[in-house]
């Protein structure tokens, strides 16, 4: 695992089109903003967690995959 330092208003770049910027940090909480192609899935780890589970029990009961809900886009 790569470990980085960063300050507010600092980013990170992964690979060509992969932006993540931090955004805030209030006491142990960091806000991260993240910019990436809309094929890119972005989602937090508990999220992605819950979709695969979803989509192996859909497998099972011959149900469709479960997609994430669209990318919304962030307002200043």
């Amino acid at each position: 695992m790569l470990v980085l330092s960063r300050q507010r208003d600092e980013s990170i770049i992964i690979g060509d089109n992969v932006v993540v910027t931090i955004v805030d940090i209030r006491g142990d909480k960091v806000r991260l903003g993240i910019e990436a192609p809309c094929e890119v899935p972005v989602h937090r780890q508990e999220v992605y967690e819950a979709i695969r589970r979803e989509n192996a029990e859909g497998g099972r009961s011959g149900a469709g995959p479960v997609r994430a809900p669209a990318r919304v886009k962030a307002t200043p």
